[in-house]
């Protein structure tokens, strides 16, 4: 039995089988007509596989170091059968993957490192972000942890609402100021009200624009320096916001985060709505930081905690 199956049980299973259904239907359609007729895996068949693994945006160097691996497996068995192919894919694709570090133990309702645990949640505007920090406290909330969220992205005003719809929503407190206010003041009452509170999870929503980088860089790590005036070690968390349906895109807005600031964990949203699920796979062996929680669905139980067995399953399942 699964991850998801032993920690969350069946619905959340079923709910990443339906979210990445898009992706596995183009895939393994594409995957079966790579070896269609065949009886051993040849040159065609590499070719109509790396094809299909480039249509589902898995991108060109992750692809070519599947195909690779593939390759040094045939000429090693030396006669390969098609039908053994879904199984060695299956296994090369999760050892691209970064584990999550404690995946085994990890799930929402598990003890956290620290107290309050900070998360500094980063992300182009559009990726889902604000969305996504609203289903973390929602599912954190729902496991029985005091979660208190900070509305730092005080360059528009309607991020500074939408956080507070969310705080409504899930009934937990925000800390916030007023639009144009300096965004590490907020970043600061909020760690200080956590302290207070003795809240367990803080959620600390961050700008999202990348149009100068250097300015983004220099926020950033404001607002990690007045973080730490009162928690030290924090945060302990820089989750990565990034949108799957975008494909390739979605690589090039992590090249610039990871370039501004330490990101430590990706969350990837969307996944239900596009074929392009396979970029999950490309963003995680690229940047060999860990994919902690990804989309499939509009419910706030659709954000699922990410483990690559489970992922790669739901991938190649052939049940609709």
């Amino acid at each position: 039995m699964g991850f998801f199956n032993k920690l969350f049980g069946k619905k959340e299973k079923e709910s990443l089988d339906q979210g990445l259904q898009k992706t596995k239907d183009g895939f393994l359609s594409k995957l079966t007509k790579a070896i269609a007729g065949k009886s051993t895996v040849d040159e065609e068949v590499l070719d109509n596989l790396e094809e299909a693994l480039v249509g589902a945006d898995v991108g060109i160097d992750t692809t070519v170091k599947i195909i690779d691996k593939i390759e040094a497996r045939v000429a090693k068995d030396k006669y390969l059968g098609t039908a053994e192919l879904n199984k060695i894919l299956q296994e090369e694709i999760e050892s691209l993957l970064v584990d999550t570090p404690d995946t085994n133990t990890y799930a929402f309702d598990s003890e956290l490192p620290a107290k309050p645990y900070i998360i500094l949640v980063v992300g182009v505007n559009g990726v889902g972000k604000t969305t996504t920090i609203g289903k973390l406290a929602y599912n954190f909330k729902h496991a029985g942890k005091q979660v208190l969220l900070g509305a730092a992205d005080t360059f528009r005003a309607a991020a500074v609402d939408q956080l507070t719809i969310w705080s409504e929503r899930v009934d937990v407190p925000i800390i916030k100021q007023d639009m144009g206010s300096d965004p590490a003041a907020v970043a600061f009452d909020t760690v200080q009200s956590a302290v207070a509170k003795g809240s367990d999870v803080v959620l600390i929503d961050t700008a999202g624009r990348l149009h100068n980088k250097s300015h983004l860089m220099e926020e950033l790590t404001k607002i990690k320096r007045v973080i730490q005036k009162v928690i030290p070690d924090a945060p302990h968390e820089v989750l990565l916001v990034l949108d799957g349906s975008t494909g390739q895109n979605a690589l090039e807005q992590a090249k610039h985060f990871i370039a501004a600031t330490d990101v430590s964990a990706l969350a990837i949203t969307k996944l239900d709505g596009t074929a392009k699920g396979g970029v999950v796979l490309a963003i995680a062996n690229q940047f060999k930081i860990p994919v902690k929680f990804i989309g499939v669905g509009e419910k706030m139980e659709d954000l699922l905690v990410f483990d690559k067995h489970e992922f790669v399953d739901s991938l190649f399942s052939l049940s609709k």
